[in-house]
């Protein structure tokens, strides 16, 4: 049978799923946030979905919500047959939520109920977590609570970012797309089963404050935070009394009897910083005004610390 498709979503993480949408129904229509000021010159920026609907031909909206009966009045008339949401940014109301024939299905980068809420792929890595996913959610009234479509898992690595952990989930959220809609198309609509009440968590919207690293926890906590924190807002760490920026590291889980944040070694292998347990081995930093650079470089700048 064929579909009739509404998307909404905003950032680079829905593009693929806008991409897997086209591929398998007729997307109807576009949703995503209205252009904002972005940059030194405050000019206005397209979301990454609004260019790549422009680039499919599709109609594009941006309502600042759906308050308005004439904002729901024009999605009616959309007459779709079911909503995607990925990474959409606007809480859609229940009256919105049951215009469409097959209501609206969220795509959510975690395995619920872990880590409903803004920043799941971020705190999953900064938690230590090994395991994770996406899941294609029927949205209901409360935040990421409602019943389960589809998931689609997958590991988290050691060397996992924010940044590549996104790119995958991004990639793995439109196969599940795709699934979805292939059977919609066969008539089979995805059984929604009911969240377990245990092990919710939130996954709450990172803060730049969050990014400063303190010397007297553990190098695995550090390293986990650097990681999930790349490549925004990016971990920070006064390190022999310079801020520094830390885009690369390690945990080195070895004794020492030394002060937190204090140096253990410098040589172009890393620069190892004591840690309340085990240490952190830096590999690229960033100085003030400066860019990432490997550490070698870095102790070029800096010859009091080679040798330590």
């Amino acid at each position: 049978m064929s579909l009739r498709v509404v998307f909404a979503g905003t950032p680079e993480f829905a593009v693929p799923s806008l991409r897997a949408a086209a591929n398998r129904a007729e997307v109807v229509a576009v949703y995503t946030q209205p252009d904002r000021p972005s940059g030194r010159g405050r000019q206005l920026a397209l979301s990454p979905v609004k260019v790549q609907a422009m680039a499919l031909g599709i109609p594009v909206f941006q309502p600042q919500d759906f308050r308005s009966e004439r904002e729901r009045d024009t999605l009616r008339a959309l007459r779709p047959d079911v909503m995607l949401v990925v990474a959409y940014g606007l809480i859609l109301p229940p009256s919105v939520l049951a215009i469409p024939t097959y209501g609206c299905w969220n795509v959510h980068a975690s395995l619920l109920p872990r880590w409903r809420g803004a920043a799941p792929i971020q705190r999953a890595i900064e938690a230590g977590d090994t395991h994770t996913g996406v899941c294609l959610m029927q949205m209901e009234k409360g935040l990421d609570t409602g019943p389960v479509l589809l998931c689609l898992d997958t590991g988290i690595t050691p060397t996992d970012t924010g940044g590549s952990l996104h790119d995958r989930l991004a990639l793995l959220g439109a196969e599940m797309v795709e699934d979805s809609l292939k059977l919609l198309r066969a008539g089979i609509r995805p059984v929604p089963v009911s969240q377990p009440e245990e092990g919710v968590i939130y996954a709450h919207k990172l803060d730049k404050s969050e990014a400063i690293l303190d010397w007297t926890q553990s190098a695995t906590v550090l390293v986990n935070k650097a990681r999930a924190f790349h490549p925004w807002p990016v971990c920070e760490a006064n390190v022999s009394g310079e801020r520094l920026r830390i885009h690369a590291a390690f945990a080195l889980p070895l004794q020492h009897r030394s002060s937190p944040g204090t140096v253990l070694a410098a040589s172009r292998a890393g620069l190892d910083i004591a840690c309340g347990e085990g240490a952190l081995r830096l590999l690229t930093v960033q100085r003030d005004g400066g860019r990432p650079v490997a550490i070698g470089d870095y102790l070029n700048a800096r010859p009091n610390l080679r040798g330590l």
